[in-house]
């Protein structure tokens, strides 16, 4: 029987047959800590004492891939990004 990744994984083949994950990521340097990010993605990012996000490096479901789309579009100085692998 040959490999197939929905049959593997489901819910995670997308594209091509492949399988592709996203992961949210902050860059810490543009980061002012305005915390809109938090106030859009509470399910997935906390806050530092210092305001400053603190995001996990997981795997992304569909759900929270939308939900952390509309946060990378919602920072002001565009310090968060989706990575895709």
């Amino acid at each position: 029987m040959l490999w197939h990744p929905a049959r593997t994984h489901p819910g995670r083949a997308r594209g091509l047959g492949g399988l592709v994950s996203e992961t949210l990521r902050v860059n810490p340097i543009a980061c002012t800590g305005r915390g809109v990010c938090a106030e859009l993605l509470p399910e997935l990012i906390a806050m530092d004492p210092w305001g400053y996000p603190i995001v996990p490096r997981v795997e992304l479901d569909d759900e929270l891939v939308d939900l952390a789309r509309k946060a990378v579009a919602a920072c002001p100085v565009l310090a968060l990004t989706l990575e895709k692998r």
